[in-house]
């Protein structure tokens, strides 16, 4: 079969259904729905059937009418419109879903080929997407594509609801004077990634993402009463909230103290723990929970980036905790494992040159602390997608894991850069030279079933029970000590023997990059901008064709 997907872009979930297709050996081609040859490439490859899992734009007659064109919709059944999450999230509804619909004239109002439901979590738009949506998505895609060949299915008609209005910035402007902390953290939840909340801070005006609650400082209403890692503490009727990220109109989104700056210059720095080892009610990025001899070390960075401090400081938890433990877990954060670089810093930068060179070598460290850890045995759980630095990251550990349905996206060409962190020793040394190297140089998606098969990770476990996979496959590490033992002399001989041809190829990989970062005219520098600023670049769609 045949399938062509057609997105308005190249997002999580399309490619997790990309990913999946190819997985399940079906013949798979990507268009952009603004393209302008469309139509030319939609007749070029003739597809089986087109499936839509991202699309902004509508489609028209001539496409839906001469191929069999579905649609996925992030609603339950009779949910119609634009901004299903941000509703569902502001309605706190309980359960939802998505529907796989047969495109017609109509907004969201073909038969329906296939759905799946799930329970609400409070939690922000983009972590409901990625988690919740992309875990159905794959579920409804395998019945659609089973339903599609049976020639007795009957689709189940939608129920032509009206369709839901807008929600603009008055139904998610925040009075600070009346909303209790719940309904800040839902309004902000709901408008994660995009719009996000429109406020003013100091004549500053900007939009806010990612929210927690804060348990034990209070303030006046709208009261910036702390700061600590680049997020602010706001105080409210009841509470308090957290605030990390904002975004100045016409700009980026940012650390909230940068788009701030001197204007909070007198507000408290609240630290707490390099490492917390009990949950709390306020914002921290770097959490650990120990299972005897276990630690499974959780860094959860705004949108899997990592900014120079922020490797410094996971290098210490690192470090730290080789000493505390027998197996060290990385865990990776709610939404992603990890995705290398902060891109968006170093565009705020005015030393991008020396930021950028910085934050490499940050991360580098970080993958030396893990790669080097001699006395220990050291896992990598992907539960969570990851890309660039963050996958090379995980594979410098002993063991790689990974939950079914992860992406990884083991490349930089995209971003102009030939990349770090050790790679062309744990990429290389995991997977055949000829097919890692087409991945880097093709920038090639890759699903976990597939990366599995070439040797890149080391086992895929089942969606439904990863947690409970992952703590008996370490405990199995431990379960017998001449074992334990035996290893950890194998390993610590590995190293000393191989370190200096590591180090050599980790420096081989830094005199690549250097002008990528010091030279103004780099790919880099113009590749990142067009990316933070979301400007369509040429070579994304030469590049989806050749996928």
């Amino acid at each position: 079969m045949k399938i062509l997907l057609l997105i308005s872009s190249f997002n999580s979930l399309s490619q997790r259904v990309y990913t999946e297709l190819k997985e399940l050996n079906y013949e798979v081609a990507i268009c952009l729905s603004s393209q302008k040859n469309l139509l030319e490439e939609i007749k070029k490859f003739n597809p089986t059937l087109i499936f839509s899992p991202f699309l902004k734009e509508y489609l028209s007659n001539e496409i839906t009418l001469n191929y069999p064109t579905f649609i996925l919709h992030p609603g339950v059944i009779g949910d119609r419109g634009h901004q299903s999450l941000d509703h569902a999230i502001n309605d706190k509804k309980e359960q939802w879903g998505v529907v796989i619909l047969k495109a017609n004239e109509e907004l969201d109002a073909g038969d329906i080929y296939a759905s799946a439901n799930f329970p609400m979590r409070k939690a922000s738009k983009g972590s409901i997407y990625r988690n919740e949506v992309c875990y159905a998505t794959s579920k409804a895609l395998k019945e659609l594509l089973k339903n599609f060949t049976n020639k007795n299915f009957k689709a189940t008609p939608q129920i032509k609801n009206e369709v839901h209005e807008r929600l603009t910035q008055s139904n998610r402007k925040i009075d600070w004077q009346k909303d209790s902390v719940d309904v800040i953290i839902k309004k902000i939840n709901m408008s994660d990634s995009y719009p996000g909340v429109e406020e003013e801070f100091f004549g500053i005006t900007c939009y806010m993402y990612g929210v927690c609650k804060e348990d034990t400082l209070r303030g006046k209403p709208k009261e910036i009463i702390a700061k600590r890692d680049g997020a602010i503490c706001i105080g409210a009727i009841d509470g308090a909230v957290w605030v990390s990220h904002l975004k100045q109109k016409d700009s980026f989104k940012l650390p909230a103290t940068y788009v701030l700056k001197d204007k909070i210059k007198g507000v408290k720095e609240q630290r707490i723990p390099l490492i917390l080892e009990e949950k709390r009610e306020t914002f921290y990025e770097i959490f650990v929970e120990r299972k005897d001899e276990v630690a499974y070390l959780h860094f959860d960075f705004h949108n899997g980036a990592m900014s120079s401090e922020q490797a410094i400081k996971l290098k210490y938890s690192v470090d730290y905790l080789k000493e505390e433990c027998k197996v060290l877990v990385l865990m990776g954060g709610e939404e992603f494992f990890s995705n290398g670089i902060h891109l968006n810093i170093l565009e705020d930068s005015k030393k991008q040159g020396e930021d950028g060179w910085s934050n490499i070598n940050a991360m580098n460290d970080v993958v030396k602390s893990v790669l080097f850890a001699e006395d220990i045995i050291t896992v990598a759980s992907f539960s969570k997608n990851a890309g660039a630095g963050g996958v090379f990251l995980g594979l410098a550990c002993d063991y790689v894991l990974a939950r079914e349905g992860v992406v990884f996206n083991p490349h930089y060409k995209t971003m102009g850069l030939s990349g770090s962190e050790y790679h062309t020793f744990s990429f290389y040394k995991r997977v055949d030279e000829e097919i890692a190297s087409n991945i880097l140089e093709k920038c090639i998606p890759v699903g976990s079933r597939k990366a599995k098969s070439i040797g890149m990770i080391d086992e895929v476990f089942e969606s439904e029970n990863y947690d409970k996979s992952l703590e008996e496959f370490c405990e199995n590490l431990l379960s017998d000590e001449d074992s334990f033992e035996e290893f950890i002399d194998e390993k610590k001989d590995f190293l000393y023997e191989n370190e200096t041809s590591i180090e050599k190829l980790k420096e081989e990989e830094l005199k690549r990059m250097y002008p990528e970062f010091w030279n103004e005219e780099s790919f880099f520098h113009n590749l990142r901008k067009e990316f933070i600023y979301k400007k369509e670049h040429e070579g994304s769609l030469k590049r989806l064709k050749e996928l």
